[in-house]
């Protein structure tokens, strides 16, 4: 299954014969197999499409994510039919309110990204022996805030504490692999105001639909976190889940840019945000297709897990009836 990205301007999409065909000034210029697709990014500007396009989709199983056209900015997700299984939400809206249970989800959340930011500054460290200070200083912050985090019963206000101070000191340390040209000199958004921000915020906005995704498709309701404490219009458990995945991404994004696949050129400004050019989303998608296939398997297993841990729980409260029963 793959991902269909549409970045072109002035582009329908219309649906014939189990397949969605794609036009540019009324001529058909593509078929792409509906059975062929897992997933849709929408960023072209003036993109045109129907109901019929998006019912279509979602009966196949396949979730689109529409991004605002410059900013590359989550404006909606929609997704397939819901899991039946009323159980395991009942469940999650109950360990929402658990205390000890939010505070261990958190503290193993938090644990595993603390544990890879500094595993990347290592590994770093070793290959740019020109940036050694800030890199090993960066360790130094992210090992002093994982020694507390391990402590037993530690509760979810102080580990957001630890997880700012770590961020800062991993910050410290990661933009120092950056070229000075790029600007980089720490994590902005909202808008980004460099290249390498550009990138991560819009790699954290694909990693979040891959998470909400992934909590549907198990099930879950993906606006009750347990870190992440619910709030309106948050999908605060999709938060939760790619938290631990984050220094993956930024690993990557540095790689995209110690190679050359992403470059100065490809980057524009407009009334201060840095934005990421055609060409640049084309080097983008590319790279990203190729390292998103393990983030989504563990996106998927971690979902399943908790779904499988929550229904359990949730299934006694479940009323059973016989499906001919008469009303």
């Amino acid at each position: 299954m793959a991902t269909l990205l549409l970045d072109r301007a002035d582009l329908e999409i219309r649906i014939a014969d189990g397949a969605l065909a794609l036009y540019e000034n009324g001529t058909r210029s593509q078929t792409v197999p509906l059975r062929l697709i897992d997933r849709v990014v929408i960023q072209g500007a003036r993109t045109r499409l129907d109901t019929a396009v998006l019912l279509k989709l979602a009966e196949a199983g396949a979730a689109t994510l529409l991004l605002s056209p410059r900013a590359s900015r989550q404006v909606a997700i929609v997704l397939g039919p819901a899991h039946n299984d009323a159980g395991v939400r009942l469940a999650q809206a109950q360990r929402t309110m658990d205390h000890a249970y939010c505070d261990d989800w958190a503290r193993q959340l938090v644990l595993a990204k603390l544990r890879r930011q500094h595993r990347l500054l290592t590994r770093a460290e070793a290959r740019r022996p020109d940036v050694r200070k800030p890199l090993f200083d960066g360790r130094k912050g992210i090992a002093d805030a994982l020694a507390q985090a391990a402590e037993p019963g530690i509760a979810c206000a102080r580990l957001r504490g630890l997880e700012g101070s770590a961020a800062r000191a991993y910050f410290h340390g990661y933009t120092a692999l950056f070229a000075p040209e790029l600007s980089f000199t720490g994590r902005n958004r909202r808008p980004p105001r460099d290249p390498v921000n550009a990138c991560l915020s819009l790699a954290y906005t694909l990693l979040h639909f891959e998470a909400v995704r992934a909590a549907h498709a198990a099930g879950l309701d993906p606006l009750l976190g347990f870190y992440h404490r619910p709030a309106f219009g948050r999908e605060s458990l999709a938060c939760d889940l790619i938290e631990p995945l984050r220094p993956a991404v930024d690993d990557w994004i540095w790689r995209q840019f110690n190679t050359a696949q992403l470059r100065p050129e490809h980057f524009g400004t407009d009334k201060g945000a840095c934005l990421l050019g055609k060409a640049g989303r084309g080097h983008f998608y590319a790279g990203w297709e190729q390292f998103a296939p393990l983030p989504r398997r563990w996106l998927r297993q971690r979902c399943a897990r908790l779904a499988t841990q929550l229904r359990a729980q949730g299934e006694p409260w479940l009323e059973h009836f016989e499906d001919d029963e008469e009303f």
